[in-house]
Order: C-alpha cells, then sequence, then structure tokens
C-alpha cells in the first residue's frame, strides 16, 4: 500500500479547479439506470467511488464506455437486479442503485453497502421510503431485497431525519411510480438538486428539490439525458480553502459554485482569513495568526460533517480554546487520536471536541482512517513542523483526484511512495 509523504512549511501558491462533485456524480450515475435509451455524463472525476459504481452498473448488465471526458452509459437487455456484497461493501454510496432498479424492473437484491467507518448510517429510512411506495422489504443477514412486482405506487412520505440518501433513492424509486409522491423534511442538499435537475432533463418531473419538500409526479417512462455535468464539488473546494488557511497562504480556487459554500466561507472568516468571492472563484487569503471559533455540523445549508475533520486541523493551530460538535455521524472523531500524534491538543466527551490551540503541528506518522480524516491529515502535514508519513491513503482515493499532483502544482512539497521507499531528506516542489 503506498503512503503520502509530506514536509510542512510550504506556502501555497496560484489557482487550483474543482472537479465534479462525486456525492452528485454517484447518484446522477445512479440514476442512469431509470432511461430506456443512453445517457451521457461529462467530466465525471476518475476516483475509486467513481470507478466502484462503474464496476456495479457493469454487473448489473450496463455499457459503459468512455469517450473524452464524456461517459456514455447504455442499457441494453434485461438488467440483473442483485448486486454482490463484493462491489457493495466498498462503498455505501451502492445503495444508491435500490431506488433505480426497483423502479424500473419491480425487484432489487444488494448486499448490505459498506465504505467508511464513521458511524452506523443505517438504511432503514430508504426501505421505509420503498415500503411507503408499496415495495415489500425483506431483510436477511448480510443482504436487503424489495419487490413490486405489480409497480410502485406515489404516496406521502416524511423522513424522520433529512438523509441525503434517503431523499434521493426514494426520488428515483417515486419517478415511475403511478402518481404523485411528496417527501417531507427531505434533504436540501445541492447534489439533491443535482440529481432532481438530472432527473428531469430525462422527462422526471420533480419538483421542490432543495427544500424541505420535493413532489414527484409519476412518468411512464423516462429517456437517457445527453452530456450533463454534475455541479463542481463543494467539499474539495472546502478542503482546498482551509489547506490555504493551514499553510498561511493566498490561493485562487476556480470552478466553484460560491453559495454552496457559505458555510464553509463563513467558518474561514471567523477564524480571520481574507475572502473575495467572484462568479465562479474564491481567493483567499491567510490571517497572520488563526482565530478560534467553535462548529457544529448539520444538514445543509449547516456547516457540512465531511468537512469537520479538514477544519479541525485550522483549529488546532488558533489562538485560543474551539468546540466541534458532531451531530451527523456518531464516529466521525477518528482522526484525533492522529492528529494528538502530530501535537494537537483535543479533548473528546460524547458529541463534542475541544480543542486548545499550539503554535504549530509537529510532523509525524500517522494513518488515515476514512476519507474526510485522510483530507485533513494531509492538510495538517503541509502546515506542521517536518515530515509527515500517511498511511491508509486508498481513503483519500476514494474522493480526491490526483490530489498529490495538485497540490505539488501549487508549491507543496509532498509526494507519493511505496512504504519502503519513504524519503527522509525535504521534498522539493514540483
Amino acid at each position: 500500500m503506498q503512503q503520502i509523504v509530506v514536509v510542512g512549511g510550504q506556502r501555497l501558491q496560484g489557482k487550483v479547479a474543482v472537479h465534479a462533485a462525486k456525492n452528485a456524480a454517484l447518484p446522477i450515475m445512479a440514476a442512469s439506470l431509470l432511461a430506456s435509451s443512453p445517457s451521457s455524463l461529462r467530466e465525471i472525476p476518475p476516483i475509486e467511488d467513481v470507478e466502484t459504481m462503474k464496476e456495479l452498473l457493469v454487473s448489473l448488465g450496463v455499457d459503459l464506455f468512455e469517450e473524452g471526458d464524456t461517459l456514455h452509459i447504455r442499457v441494453q437487455g434485461p438488467l440483473n437486479t442483485q448486486a454482490g456484497y463484493d462491489l457493495t461493501r466498498k462503498m455505501r454510496a451502492s445503495i444508491l442503485i435500490m431506488g433505480p432498479l426497483l423502479a424500473r424492473t419491480g425487484r432489487v437484491e444488494v448486499g448490505m453497502p459498506g465504505g467508511c467507518a464513521i458511524g452506523a448510517r443505517p438504511i432503514d429510512l430508504h426501505l421505509k421510503g420503498f415500503a411507503a411506495l408499496g415495495a415489500e422489504v425483506e431483510e436477511r443477514p448480510g443482504w436487503v431485497e424489495a419487490r413490486a412486482p405489480r409497480g410502485l405506487k406515489g404516496n406521502h412520505i416524511y423522513l424522520d431525519y433529512p438523509s441525503v440518501g434517503a431523499t434521493e433513492n426514494i426520488m428515483m424509486a417515486a419517478v415511475l411510480a403511478k402518481g404523485t409522491t411528496t417527501i417531507e423534511n427531505a434533504a436540501e442538499e445541492p447534489e439533491v438538486v443535482d440529481l432532481a435537475n438530472f432527473l428531469n432533463s430525462m422527462g422526471a418531473r420533480v419538483q421542490g428539490a432543495g427544500t424541505r419538500v420535493i413532489r414527484i409526479e409519476g412518468v411512464g417512462e423516462l429517456q437517457g439525458a445527453s452530456s450533463y455535468t454534475p455541479i463542481p464539488d463543494r467539499l474539495e473546494a472546502g478542503t482546498f480553502l482551509v489547506a490555504a488557511v493551514a499553510t498561511g497562504s493566498l490561493l485562487t480556487v476556480t470552478n466553484v459554485i460560491p453559495d454552496h459554500l457559505a458555510a464553509i466561507l463563513a467558518k474561514l472568516r471567523e477564524v480571520g482569513a481574507a475572502i473575495e468571492v467572484e462568479d465562479d472563484q474564491v481567493t483567499i487569503e491567510a490571517p497572520a495568526r488563526i482565530q478560534a471559533t467553535n462548529i457544529k455540523t448539520l444538514p445543509y445549508p449547516g456547516f457540512p460533517t465531511d468537512m469537520q475533520a479538514p477544519f479541525m486541523v485550522l483549529l488546532t493551530m488558533a489562538d485560543g480554546e474551539s468546540t466541534v460538535t458532531e451531530t451527523v455521524f456518531e464516529n466521525r472523531f477518528r482522526h484525533v487520536e492522529e492528529l494528538r500524534r502530530m501535537g494537537a491538543q483535543i479533548k473528546v466527551e460524547g458529541s463534542t471536541a475541544t480543542i486548545q490551540g499550539v503554535p504549530r503541528l509537529k510532523g509525524a506518522p500517522v494513518v488515515a482512517t476514512d476519507l474526510r480524516a485522510g483530507a485533513a491529515l494531509v492538510l495538517a502535514g503541509l502546515a506542521a513542523e517536518g515530515q509527515t508519513v500517511i498511511s491508509g491513503v486508498h481513503h483519500i482515493d476514494r474522493g480526491y483526484h490526483r490530489l498529490v499532483e495538485r497540490l505539488q502544482q501549487l508549491g507543496a512539497r509532498i509526494q507519493r511512495v511505496q512504504p519502503l521507499g519513504v524519503p527522509t531528506g525535504d521534498l522539493t516542489p514540483q
């Protein structure tokens, strides 16, 4: 397994463009199962989770081919309605094939999905939604199956929690159901809106995405969408913005939708960063000293849970005491112990971490335990004194395309190595 080696203390400079959002691309790829004609998607990032979704679609009988920056997806012949655990264990987003397959074929069976170990993340809201649409749902060890041999029927569905995945899965199932479906307490994330836009471009009738109430009027058939480009990745954008502050840098992040970054930008201003927002780019300048602040993760438009670990890196170096309260996932402080290895002073009680800032982190060997924790450790290494060696980098590859190379282009002293080839001296920027 490869490692990432960082020698900290190098300021970043220049511009970096954000890729299409992983969390938009995956449900959109799954939604292509609903169409009776081919779909083409542009600028899908070639990251590990996308590759897993491609494998999953192919295993279901879908034809895929790439042409330049365009991914063509075509459903020919009968679909396989069973997705094995060998694929679904790799990624929680694999559960998103359930809604489309159930709507299109009347049956779906999947191995219980895996992914980052950041909490229980039960799928009960997905299954309750399918049942409300008239499906028969059966759970057995390691597997879940849903059947609707006579088709799905629209219904009124209230989500106990505004789950992004459940909102998306139910929405995809409902677009081919008979009648009208209403989802109350729906997730408002931009990725949900993007999926709704994609479905509507296929001929679906979805209204209200981006609000707490989504209404779907079922249609008889959907056609493939042509040259659809998912929205930019607000989490990747946030990662680079935090990297700029952590390293005392001036950086411009392009290909962004600034409105999607509102909560992140507000907290970056609180820690002292100077921010200039233009049409599709954000320029950020780090303060002389990072100021302490408090964050609390919430569903959109609140502060995103996926930015909690990267942002905590800033707070470890802030003047004074900060708190981070995690309300979305119960096991999302696994990066804390690794940051402590780098000299951070963090105390965790229940769902709240209290951070006392230190002047600077120190390089150390650390292990990425999940995707966003891995990104946080890279940022910590960039800011730290000395050398940091990060293991478990396959987690980072799930959500960031060529992160090391892009940081090198900004001036970072960072590279990927095989474990036996870990350098002991300085790394020159590339």
